[in-house]
């Protein structure tokens, strides 16, 4: 049950393309905008720090000719712009299109174009293709590793802190669960790395870049985490049985903070505001919920497969349970706060709404752990009341016939009843548990409801935006025919939002696998460009699509209507 959850939560993670993480805040120069000279410099500032690739800024002219640069680089001390030297002579006049890709702090890739002028405007022939902002294979391979990492670490460092924590009379059945755990993530941490280079430029699986991959801070951060998984490996083997122990339980809780650390300096921690704030709250928050889930994972092993499990051993779990929540809840909180930034984008923004279903699974979660809480404490009361029973038990009259055993009551379960309620509630906090564990993981690959915000605000442009909308009739077979309506807003030169939403042949909401939207500008030959539109629960959006040039844009709208068949339509839209 548990495994077919993972299975079906990554196939419905990854159905669709991934958002974007940073965003851009600003250009200079200003996208659309005309300059009496040529610039010295392209300088891109963005909601985040990002880093940077060998082809991070590609500049055509008006004859779509490619304008040789220097090499991208960070402004110094700020990681969060990046520019690029343009030729000081012979750039000439006219329209030129900038085309930009940059890696997100949180690891991801993020593309866009815009363009200035020099002199006048001109008639452009570029094409301002940005590349993808990842291949579909590529980005699906490199999702399931970053999901069984998540899992993965769970299971390994929470079943070290149960063994350490809570001490089993038999222990012999969860070596095999440390194994499992430090497997599965040094599998998924190399194919992470290998991957790495065609995920940041968006080519399908290849080893070209493996070199630069290197010496980005996420492939260093992998590095690490493999270098880490080997002297996980020694202190597997050292230990044996002394969990107990001191030095054990400190070098094991080296080894574990320094593998939470490893995820917070790769995500939205390691960004934005209060970084060293951020990132405490993100080690404790990764060992809370390893301690958590991959506890609760030993503990079910335990009961369901070891002879003798104590009473004991389960309420010393309960405890650390309820101390891990603490501590979920607190970082949780700040973390939502230094995330969201507002009321407005915890319904607003992909990533509150991803937040409120991360709530809603934990408060089921939350009600599951009080169950067992129950049972535990039934256990350890019943587990009390035998020891009672066998002191006080009377010896057997030497030569008489034996005593008649005690009567259980009808409306005890015992003690057999009692684990099995246990094993029950335990499952339904791991299979819940994992559940949260996919949405927090998705969360980390969100654009921020803060970042969102700034970059609505800081998208440049004069006048008042007026939104576009354009309805799309389309067949649904036997269902009738369905319309999708697209809003495009402000619906002009530069960054746009997009909201796709399908009404059914009733006139009532429609849900369809998938909807893409592309765009083309026959006239200037440019295209075609893919909103990367995401499923956000009731419409599919998307906050950060540019538009770089205006014109009569051909807009193809093609929605899946079943796992087999999907049709196409193709209408204009005028963007000023």
């Amino acid at each position: 049950m548990l495994l077919g959850t993972v299975l079906v939560l990554l196939l419905f993670g990854g159905a669709g393309p991934a958002s974007a993480h940073a965003a851009l805040r600003a250009c200079d120069p200003e996208d659309g905008s005309v300059l009496k000279s040529a610039p010295r410099h392209l300088t891109l500032t963005f909601t985040e720090s990002v880093g940077l690739l060998d082809d991070s800024f590609r500049v055509l002219d008006p004859d779509n000719r490619r304008v040789r640069t220097g090499e991208p680089e960070h402004v110094p001390g700020r990681s969060d712009t990046a520019r690029v030297t343009l030729p000081a002579k012979g750039l000439g006049e006219g329209t030129f299109t900038v085309a930009w890709r940059v890696v997100s702090a949180d690891s991801h890739p993020v593309s866009g174009a815009f363009t200035f002028s020099v002199g006048k405007p001109s008639v452009t022939s570029a094409v301002v293709d940005p590349g993808p902002v990842e291949n579909p294979t590529t980005a699906t391979l490199y999702n399931i590793a970053r999901y069984l990492a998540y899992l993965a670490v769970a299971l390994l460092i929470g079943t070290a802190v149960f063994l350490a924590a809570c001490r089993p009379a038999d222990a012999t059945v969860l070596p095999r669960l440390l194994w499992a755990g430090w497997g599965i993530l040094a599998a998924a941490t190399v194919a992470q790395l290998l991957l790495r280079a065609s995920y940041e430029t968006g080519t399908a699986p290849a080893l070209d870049g493996f070199d630069r991959t290197l010496t980005t801070r996420p492939g260093q951060v992998l590095l690490a985490r493999l270098a880490l998984l080997a002297l996980t490996a020694l202190y597997l083997r050292w230990v044996r049985k002394a969990w107990s122990a001191k030095g054990t339980r400190i070098a094991g809780g080296v080894l574990a903070v320094a593998l939470a650390l490893t995820w917070a300096a790769g995500e939205h921690a390691s960004a934005g505001i209060q970084v060293p704030v951020a990132m405490t709250a993100s080690v404790l928050h990764v060992l809370a919920m390893a301690a958590w889930l991959g506890g609760l994972t030993a503990l079910v092993t335990t009961l369901y497969r070891a002879p003798v499990v104590e009473a004991a051993t389960v309420a010393r779990f309960s405890r650390l349970a309820f101390a891990c929540v603490t501590v979920l809840v607190v970082t949780g909180v700040y973390q939502s706060w230094r995330g969201l930034g507002s009321w407005a984008a915890l319904t607003g923004t992909s990533y509150g709404r991803l937040l409120l279903f991360k709530l809603a699974a934990v408060l089921v979660l939350l009600g599951a752990a009080g169950l067992s809480r129950q049972w535990t404490a039934r256990l350890v009361t019943v587990d009390a009341e035998s020891v009672v029973r066998e002191r006080e038990r009377v010896p057997e009259p030497v030569g008489g016939p034996p005593l008649p055993a005690p009567e259980k009551t009808a409306d005890a379960p015992g003690d057999d009843g009692y684990r099995r309620g246990l094993r029950r509630s335990v499952a339904v906090e791991i299979t819940v548990g994992v559940v949260v564990l996919v949405l927090t993981t998705v969360l980390t690959g969100t654009l921020p409801g803060r970042a969102a915000e700034e970059a609505a605000t800081a998208t440049p442009g004069g006048g008042l935006p007026v939104a576009s909308v354009t309805n799309v009739p389309f067949d649904m077979g036997p269902a009738g025919r369905g319309t999708v309506q697209i809003t495009l807003d402000p619906g002009r030169v530069g960054q746009n939002q997009v909201q796709a939403i399908v009404y059914g042949a009733d006139g009532g909401f429609a849900t369809v696998p998938e909807l893409r939207l592309t765009f083309t500008l026959p006239s200037q030959d440019i295209g075609p460009l893919d909103a990367r539109l995401t499923d956000q629960g009731g419409y599919w959006g998307t906050s950060d699509f540019t538009l770089p040039i205006a014109g009569t844009w051909t807009m193809r709208t093609t929605v899946r209507i079943s796992e087999t068949d999907q049709v196409s339509e193709t209408n204009k839209v005028e963007i000023g």
